[in-house]
């Protein structure tokens, strides 16, 4: 497994000013696993009730994400609407254990969205979500202003904030004014039983005219322009003002675009428990990888063909380590094999 790079305590690689953190900006969501029962509950009142065991786990993309940067070391805000349920808690805990910064996060009564997985032979979920006037999608424009004031290298964002009213419009306006002042990051991760693809496609151009990082999987680009292969999607999201395409392909690794210039990474080989949360946390290798080399705060004009493999290679191996975990449980920079810089 590759090294991490990391930048000397306090400052860049090359020993500059330290770079503001990563602003990641999105849902939390409450991942029950289905654990099969052995037994019955007993009623009293004639035959035994089936019973199904849940586990539940704090995921959300965004979330996700914010969690494996900040493991990995790199400094991380975390702009969330945070229940004060049970799962609420739960989503602090976790985040706040994992270094995230959760000062611009917002509290609310909203419960919390909970998704229940269910797991194929091969370690992918299936999920039923419950998110109906839930917390994560009631972002308003003043809200945003807010949580995003302060300095950032980059936004990141993605899933279901930029796609469930009514906060997703708010989140969009948002994107054209962080633009300004930060490298511009999005994942769309298509949740079809959610949203129809349709809202993602109509919305897609809007977007990458906004973005510089543009991350889909494969599944993701099979909703959003069936048929074409990733060289020719990622041509026609180039076509639109996104700079740097990467689409994620499972077992087989990771393709990216820069410019039209293509570079291809594999996945490294890992004994898979489920894939849940592998993608989120490719992304946060990449942005940790780029944030580390000083591509990010910008256009990305520093950005070399070495500097985007090395974050490609970064991220695979970050996701490789989370498949081979229960659940989005990415790892820590010391499990990825030390240092290579400072």
């Amino acid at each position: 497994m590759p090294t991490i790079s990391s930048a000397p305590k306090g400052g860049r690689a090359d020993g500059s000013a330290p770079a503001p953190p990563v602003a990641v900006l999105g849902e939390c969501v409450a991942d029950a696993f289905t654990v099969p029962a052995d037994s019955t509950s007993g009623t009293g009142n004639g035959p035994d009730l089936p019973t199904l065991g849940l586990e539940v786990l704090p995921g959300g993309g965004p979330a996700n994400t914010a969690v494996a940067l900040a493991r990995l070391g790199t400094p991380t805000r975390f702009l969330g609407r945070l229940s004060q349920d049970v799962f609420g808690r739960l989503f602090r805990a976790h985040l706040t254990a994992s270094g995230v910064d959760l000062g611009a996060a917002v509290t609310t009564g909203r419960p919390a969205t909970l998704a229940v997985a269910d797991l194929d032979a091969e370690g992918r979920a299936d999920y039923s979500f419950h998110a109906e006037g839930t917390a994560d999608w009631q972002w308003t424009d003043e809200e945003l202003a807010t949580a995003a004031a302060a300095p950032m290298a980059c936004l990141h964002t993605g899933s279901l904030a930029l796609v469930r009213p009514p906060g997703s419009e708010a989140v969009e306006r948002l994107l054209e004014r962080a633009r300004e002042r930060a490298t511009v990051s999005l994942d769309p991760n298509v949740r079809p039983l959610l949203v129809d693809p349709a809202v993602y496609r109509e919305r897609l151009p809007r977007w990458c005219a906004a973005a510089d990082i543009l991350r889909l999987s494969d599944d993701d680009l099979g909703h959003l322009l069936p048929g074409l292969d990733p060289g020719a999607a990622a041509d026609v999201f180039h076509g639109h003002g996104v700079r740097l395409v990467v689409v994620t392909l499972g077992g087989d690794g990771a393709l990216a675009s820069l410019d039209g210039e293509r570079l291809r990474v594999p996945a490294p080989p890992v004994e898979v428990v489920d894939t849940v949360g592998a993608g989120d946390s490719f992304m946060a290798g990449l942005l940790h990888a780029l944030h580390t080399g000083g591509a990010l705060g910008g256009r990305l004009d520093g950005l070399t063909p070495g500097l985007l493999a090395e974050a490609l290679a970064t991220g695979a191996a970050v996701a490789a380590a989370t498949c081979a975990a229960r659940g989005a449980n990415p790892p820590w920079k010391h499990q990825m094999g030390g240092q290579r810089r400072g």
